[in-house]
């Protein structure tokens, strides 16, 4: 089993920082890394194939940075062993915090489309025609009674707001839950990656192919 970082925590209102978190439980548990000590960083994929399943637009987008609990508002990856405690494991993160990866993806996953004028965040000098609010309400590994192998939980909700009148035209809330296909590291990113794929092609269809009422 991996190395886990167990930090038990309110999901909706947890302290930042934390370096002093209790270790975990299982096997091979261990606090954060230490200054100067390696950590392993990970990162996930755009979505890159869709089919005939998108409209071509002709408006520019601007994609805003997800609202995320501060639980999951870091780079650490995060996981759960019961519905009341939140953890990380040890030792490894992913590249940015999560939201801003998750924002960097779905920016990605539009350009992949080659279905829009424009898209980008904010501050790139875009005159948008709508912009994507996007919540990140779930992004963990959680592990089940007597199952060693964690279920990776992707949720999102998504708003589309016309500009300049920031009118919400279309909302929705798109999730998936992928088996990890064993308990290594390289599993467990693997099974983030396809979760989150999932749900950013839901995102992208969802977006292009709202009314432009």
């Amino acid at each position: 089993m991996d190395k886990i970082l167990r930090r038990p925590v309110d999901r909706r209102d947890v302290c930042r920082g934390g370096l002093l978190a209790l270790a975990g439980t299982l096997p091979g548990c261990g606090l954060l890394p230490e200054v100067g000590q390696a950590v392993e960083l990970y990162t996930l994929t755009p979505k890159t194939s869709y089919g005939e399943s998108v409209e071509d637009v002709d408006w520019q987008l601007i994609v805003e940075l997800p609202n995320a609990p501060t639980s999951l508002d870091t780079p650490r990856i995060a996981l759960q062993r019961s519905p009341f405690t939140l953890e990380y494991y040890a030792n490894v993160a992913w590249t940015d915090n999560a939201p801003v990866m998750v924002q960097t993806l779905i920016i990605e996953s539009f350009e992949s489309t080659r279905s829009i004028t424009s898209v980008g965040r904010e501050g790139v000098g875009l005159r948008p025609d709508y912009v994507l609010k996007t919540d990140l309400r779930e992004f963990e590994a959680i592990y089940e009674e007597g199952s060693p192998n964690p279920i990776i939980w992707v949720r999102i909700n998504a708003k589309v707001v016309k500009m300049p009148e920031r009118r919400i035209v279309s909302s929705a809330t798109f999730e998936r839950r992928e088996a990890a296909a064993g308990t290594k590291l390289p599993e467990i990113i693997s099974a983030f990656d396809d979760a989150l794929g999932h749900v950013l092609k839901k995102v992208v269809v969802f977006t292009l192919n709202t009314p432009t009422a």
